[in-house]
């Protein structure tokens, strides 16, 4: 079951990775030309922000499956999984600034919806989501993933 999991959540985040991606360029492109917030974009921003919320439930199921994750901790110690660099990226580094990451998308996508003004619904997706995607960026296992 943990490796079937793990592919899912490494091929959907390859998705994720889009859809962040497409949802911060479009929020991006809108609050610079200073157009009409219209269903499009609004749809843009939804569908990242689900795509997201589902790869962290297969994220959080993935942590109590696999060795690297809570199993880890239970076997080798929080000590030692600190002061191995790969284990210290599985089982806090990772999962920390990912929830970070899903916590921003959730206040951008809530802070749009509360504004009256296009450019402000602009500013606040792409502040968020830009924010994000720093986050998710800067904690993927790439050496392990690609």
């Amino acid at each position: 079951m943990y490796p079937s999991i793990q592919s899912v959540h490494s091929l959907w985040a390859y998705l994720l990775l889009i859809v962040v991606v497409v949802a911060f360029v479009n929020a991006l492109a809108g609050a610079v030309s200073k157009r009409d917030f219209v269903a499009r974009d609004f749809r843009i921003s939804l569908f990242a922000l689900i795509v997201t919320h589902i790869q962290i439930v297969i994220g959080i199921v993935l942590f109590f499956l696999s060795p690297w994750g809570l199993q880890n901790i239970q076997s080798s110690g929080m000590g030692a999984v600190m002061k191995d660099s790969l284990s210290r990226l599985y089982v806090i580094e990772h999962p920390l600034m990912m929830i970070i990451a899903v916590i921003f998308l959730t206040i951008g996508y809530s802070r749009h919806k509360k504004h009256l003004l296009s450019r402000k619904k602009f500013v606040s997706i792409a502040l968020f989501y830009g924010l994000a995607l720093i986050f998710i960026l800067s904690r993927i296992p790439w050496s392990q993933w690609i």
